[in-house]
């Protein structure tokens, strides 16, 4: 059963049929009567056995009517080919809920000396002049034919961006290359001419998207990148690799990749120097 097929009408129409069950069990007559100079009054609601048939005529025809409806509506297109003696579920519950407003009318109009009808009459009354209405306009009248559930607009998905290695900084923060924004702040100790897009420490905005360094090693022919380590690397001379480094690579900053050599990369360093980098797993391109 599909909840967001009922509409507005149905809504009503349930509406009624509740108000119906509420009304049947408030006083419906209030008879009063005088016995040697005492007079008192005694209600009676739909439920009293003195009253039948105003109970299942005006009261439970219509909690009927209105289950027929529903239930119509709730089994969505299927229900459209399926008949109870030549009539769909809704068609028979429109045609109980008008018998039972036609019900409740003749109860009311019925009384004599001494007898009253009570607020679960004119409630009734109330009800069943509702539950006949909307079931009879629900399929003619545009605004009951409204759904009564509606979607929730969907939320505008935030833009995604690659996420960057841990330690190496976070859009818009120093070392971070931002494509269309050349003012992007450079590290400390870096000339004025390093401050333009495609300078030291900034990458240009025509640069591909971060991928593994791998990618980078199988080009050919080699062609220079920027990129950036997730942890301290250290740099071994270009001559003597197994001689003492020659500087560090720290995260948060962007270096160049000048040269390949096997799965090493050569790097440069701000001051213009150059070093081996053994280590390239886990690094970033930008």
């Amino acid at each position: 059963m599909n909840l967001r097929a009922l509409t507005r009408g149905d809504a009503a129409v349930a509406g009624a049929a509740v108000l119906l069950f509420i009304a049947s069990f408030l006083p419906y007559l209030t008879v009063e009567f005088c016995i040697a100079g005492r007079c008192t009054s005694d209600s009676q609601n739909a439920w009293k056995a003195s009253l039948f048939p105003i109970l299942p005529s005006a009261f439970l025809l219509g909690i009927v009517a209105a289950a027929l409806i529903l239930v119509h509506r709730l089994q969505g297109e299927a229900s459209a080919t399926r008949q109870v003696l030549g009539l769909r579920l809704d068609q028979w519950g429109t045609a109980l809920s008008v018998a039972t407003l036609w019900s409740a009318l003749w109860a009311i109009g019925g009384g004599g000396d001494g007898v009253s009808h009570g607020f679960g009459a004119w409630l009734g009354l109330l009800a069943a002049l509702v539950l006949a209405g909307a079931a009879a306009a629900g399929p003619l009248v545009p605004a009951l034919q409204g759904p009564l559930l509606t979607d929730k607009p969907a939320v505008p998905a935030q833009q995604a961006y690659q996420a960057f290695p841990q330690g190496a900084g976070q859009p818009g923060q120093y070392g971070y290359p931002q494509a269309g924004q050349p003012g992007a702040v450079p590290a400390p100790g870096f000339g004025a001419e390093q401050q333009q897009a495609g300078g030291y420490g900034y990458p240009g905005a025509a640069q591909p998207a971060p991928q593994p360094v791998q990618d980078a090693v199988q080009a050919a022919p080699f062609q220079q990148f920027w990129f950036a380590v997730p942890a301290v690397r250290q740099l071994a001379n270009k001559e003597n690799p197994a001689g003492p480094p020659v500087g560090e690579l720290v995260p948060g900053t962007w270096y160049l990749a000048v040269e390949q050599r096997g799965a090493a990369l050569v790097a440069q360093l701000p001051d213009g120097s150059h070093g081996v980098l053994a280590d390239t797993s886990g690094i970033q391109r930008g």
